[in-house]
């Protein structure tokens, strides 16, 4: 005979807090009439709950609007001050740390270049630990009275029987236990997932994902990957990761660092970019160091005739096909293309992007779909990994201490 679960006062009001908290945090504000039309709780259950947020002083009131014929109504919003959370981008060019409040507006970051940095685990954990001493110092935040740590990592993230493992292929790295080499310096409550999966799901809370209801977030950097973030707007997204920068798109192709030919990740990527370009004949050296300094310097080169735009011109051939298999495969409403890589090449390449992706995709499918560049800037993987404690504390509805 299975056990009977049963639920506890305290259980009940424990999800109607996290339910209300949810849409206070998501619309921006809200009155307590809208909060029981959203959640179907009764007016007496919505007053109490608010009480105890207000009190708690997660969330406060912020002035009245007009309603129809009635009294004005009080409207709500969660405070900024209340809590500050910090996300940890760690990338193959970059160890980045930015310090936000719980509303995902940035107070501070610091970034660590380790273009010619040993990618040793423990050098990336120091790294994470000096970067949130910096910007809590910055910022006079307590460090043990974060909110949490969210840190994204590009490669799975599995759970053992006391912790995390993290498998990272392109930081050669297998089974690292990231979350004990931290445990020392970092005391707040520490989150690592996926990179693409937490931006993926910053994008649909914050950024150029917001009112979609399928969505692909697509991370382009030295390697490729993408998140497909699912849900009615951005308030219930979900984001899951997808492999696609590992889907074959010429047979016998280029040589791709997973093993295979061929892959999307070899021809899009920016060190496949930066080798192709280097191909050509006039092809002139590249002097910027590391490869975002060189990739940003190859797309200054490209704003006229030449070897630099033929190789954007063929990159983004290549992307859009990539996308139409998406577009054929999943049918999203929305493709976003975020990550450095982006923000270097995607405004020069995207109108070239979506007209590939309409020549490869079944034009049924792609009639529905908007490609649009990531909303969140240079901050947006750290931002990304910064949501994470915040989930958490939005299904909770609010610390363990809370009433």
């Amino acid at each position: 005979m299975l056990p009977v679960m049963r639920h506890t006062t305290r259980d009940l009001r424990r999800r109607n807090r996290a339910a209300l908290l949810s849409l206070i945090y998501h619309q921006g504000t809200a009155s307590r009439v809208e909060l029981m039309q959203a959640s179907g709780l009764s007016s007496g259950s919505v007053s109490n709950v608010v009480g105890d947020l207000v009190a708690d002083g997660m969330i406060a009131e912020i002035g009245s609007e007009d309603s129809d014929g009635g009294r004005p109504r009080t409207l709500l919003r969660v405070r900024p001050e209340f809590a500050n959370v910090v996300g940890v981008d760690i990338g193959e060019t970059h160890v980045q740390v930015g310090l936000f409040d719980w509303t995902l507006q940035r107070v501070t970051s610091t970034t660590f270049a380790i273009a010619e940095t040993s990618l040793e685990p423990e050098s990336v954990a120091w790294m994470v630990s000096a970067g949130i001493a910096k910007v809590t110092a910055e910022a006079g935040v307590d460090p043990a009275r974060l909110l949490g740590v969210g840190v994204g990592v590009p490669g799975a993230v599995q759970p053992t029987g006391d912790g995390t493992a993290v498998h990272a292929p392109t930081l050669r790295w297998s089974g690292v236990r990231l979350d004990e080499m931290l445990a020392a310096s970092v005391t707040a409550p520490l989150h690592i997932d996926n990179v693409a999966r937490t931006l993926g799901q910053a994008e649909m809370w914050r950024g150029a994902g917001r009112g979609a209801s399928r969505s692909v977030v697509a991370l382009l950097g030295v390697g490729i990957g993408a998140a497909l973030a699912t849900g009615p707007g951005s308030r219930e997204a979900t984001s899951s990761t997808i492999e696609w920068g590992h889907t074959v798109i010429t047979v016998g192709g280029a040589p791709c660092r997973c093993g295979s030919r061929g892959c999307l990740e070899a021809y899009v990527g920016a060190e496949a970019v930066l080798s192709r370009y280097a191909e050509l004949p006039g092809a002139g050296p590249i002097a910027a160091v590391g490869t975002e300094g060189r990739l940003a310097e190859l797309a200054a080169r490209a704003a006229g005739p030449g070897p630099a735009a033929s190789v954007l011109d063929t990159t983004a051939e290549y992307l859009g096909i990539g996308i139409a298999n998406l577009v054929n495969l999943l049918n999203p409403d929305r493709v976003v293309l975020a990550g450095w890589v982006a923000e270097v090449i995607g405004p020069q390449i995207l109108p070239a992007v979506r007209a590939a992706a309409r020549r490869h995709a079944l034009p049924y499918l792609y009639g529905q779909l908007q490609i649009r560049l990531g909303e969140l800037g240079t901050d947006a993987v750290a931002l990304g990994a910064a949501t994470l404690p915040v989930v958490e504390l939005l299904a909770t509805g609010g610390p363990a201490n809370a009433r």
